[in-house]
C-alpha cells in the first residue's frame, strides 16, 4: 500500500513536501487562512501500518511560537476517539515524530480535536436536558451558528458569562466547556444547583466556528484574532466578538471567565485583571477569592506559573477579559490550559487531553460559586 498524507477533514491543516516512504516523510506547517500564524497541524497518514515512520516538519522552527515545539509531544489516533502522545523530537529547527502505526490509517494531531460535529452534539444534548436554552446570535463571516447556552436562574441578579475558543487550535478550551456544562446540567451536582439558583450563565462554547472547520490555530475566516478585536469589532471582520459583546451589554456581568490553550508553558494557570487602570481594592481580594477556590478545588489548577501582569501592553482593552474587567469592573479572568502536559501531574501517555480539561471544567464549579457567594 502505497503512502498518503491527506488533510481535507474538518480542522485538517498541513502541507506534504515529500511522502514516498514511510522513513522520509517531509511537510510544512500550514498558515491559519488570510493570516501569518502556523502552528496548528492535523492531518491523516494512510499506509504505513507496522512501518518506523519516521515524519519531518520542516518549517517547525518557524513557527509563530516556536517555543512551543520544546518538550511537546504530538498526538495520534486511529478512531479520532482515544488520542495518545507519540515520541517527538524538536532541534530548534525541524520537529520529528516517531511512530509505527499498528493500523493502515492514523491520525496526528497538535492538540486532541474538537470536531464541528461534536461541537453541535453539544448544543443539541444541553438543550435535550430541559435545563439549558441555546440561543442565536449571529452567524459569523463564513455563514455559520454562532450559539450561546443560557443556563440557571433567569430570574438571578448575577450574570456569569464563560468564553472559549476565540483561537479555534486550542480545543482544549472547548473540551473545558463541555465538562462544565455536564457538571451543571447534572441534577445530582449540589454545586451547580446552588449556582443555578444563585445566577444566570451565558456560555458560548465556541467563539471562532470558522477557524476551528478551517484549522486555524488563532484566527477566524476573515484572518481576525478575535481576542484582539473587543474594543472596535466589525460585523464584517470580527462579526463573533460583536455579537457576543452586545449581548453582554445587554445581560451586564459579574463574573467573565475566557478559556485559552498556551503553546509554552506546561501547566494551568489564569491571568487577571490587576494591571488595569482604577483595579480596586475590592476587586482584587474577589480575583484572590476566586484563584484560592480553583486551588482547593483541583489539583492541575496552580499560582506559581504563569504570565507576569508586565506582559499586558497599552492594547489591553482589545483582549476580552481585559476589557470586561474595565468596563463591568467583575472578576474577570483569562484560564489558560497547556498544549504539552501538566508538568505537576504528568501522563506519560496522554499527557494534557480532553478529559483532564473536562475534569477541570467540572472543578471549575466551586470557585464559580465562591464568586457568587461574595
Amino acid at each position: 500500500m502505497s503512502i498518503k498524507i491527506s488533510q481535507n477533514f474538518d480542522a485538517g491543516a498541513i502541507e506534504v513536501v515529500r511522502a514516498e516512504h514511510a522513513a522520509e516523510i517531509s511537510l510544512n506547517l500550514r498558515k491559519d487562512s488570510h493570516a501569518d500564524i502556523a502552528q496548528w497541524f492535523y492531518f491523516r497518514l494512510q499506509g504505513a501500518r507496522d512501518q518506523a515512520t519516521v515524519i519531518s516538519i520542516l518549517n517547525a522552527g518557524e513557527a509563530t511560537y516556536a517555543k512551543g515545539w520544546e518538550g511537546y509531544s504530538a498526538v495520534a489516533s486511529y478512531d479520532r476517539e482515544t488520542w495518545f502522545r507519540v515520541d517527538t523530537e524538536f532541534d530548534g529547527k525541524v520537529m520529528t515524530i516517531h511512530h509505527e502505526p499498528e493500523f493502515d490509517s492514523v491520525y496526528y494531531a497538535y492538540f486532541e480535536p474538537y470536531s464541528w460535529e461534536r461541537h453541535l452534539s453539544l448544543l443539541g444534548s444541553v438543550e435535550q436536558t430541559g435545563l439549558a436554552r441555546v440561543l442565536d446570535l449571529g452567524s459569523t463571516v463564513d455563514g455559520r451558528d454562532l450559539n450561546v447556552v443560557v443556563v440557571g436562574n433567569p430570574e438571578a441578579e448575577k450574570k456569569v458569562w464563560i468564553i472559549a475558543r476565540q483561537h479555534p487550535g486550542e480545543t482544549m478550551a472547548e473540551w473545558l466547556v463541555e465538562g462544565t456544562l455536564n457538571a451543571l446540567l447534572d441534577p445530582a451536582n449540589p454545586l451547580a444547583r446552588s449556582i443555578l439558583d444563585k445566577a444566570v450563565l451565558y456560555i458560548v462554547p465556541n467563539m471562532n466556528p470558522d477557524g476551528s472547520v478551517r484549522g486555524n490555530l488563532r484566527t477566524n475566516a476573515a484572518g481576525a484574532n478575535l481576542n484582539r478585536e473587543w474594543m472596535t469589532p466589525s460585523i464584517a471582520t470580527s462579526p463573533e466578538v460583536y455579537y457576543v459583546k452586545k449581548k453582554i451589554e445587554e445581560t451586564g456581568c459579574d463574573l467573565f471567565l475566557d478559556i485559552h490553550g498556551d503553546e509554552a508553558l506546561p501547566y494551568v494557570f489564569v491571568a487577571g485583571s490587576e494591571m488595569l487602570k482604577g483595579f480596586s481594592d475590592t476587586q482584587m481580594q474577589e480575583q484572590q477569592a476566586f484563584v484560592d477556590s480553583f486551588v482547593a478545588a483541583s489539583p492541575d489548577f496552580q499560582t506559581k506559573f504563569g504570565y507576569e501582569a508586565s506582559k499586558y501592553n497599552d492594547d489591553v482593552l482589545t483582549l476580552a477579559s481585559k476589557y470586561v474587567g474595565h468596563h463591568y469592573k467583575c472578576v474577570s479572568l483569562t484560564l489558560e490550559l497547556p498544549f504539552k502536559d501538566n508538568a505537576n501531574l504528568p501522563d506519560l501517555e496522554v499527557g494534557w487531553d480532553g478529559a483532564r480539561s473536562m475534569k477541570l471544567g467540572e472543578a471549575m464549579l466551586q470557585p464559580i460559586l465562591t464568586a457568587l457567594n461574595k
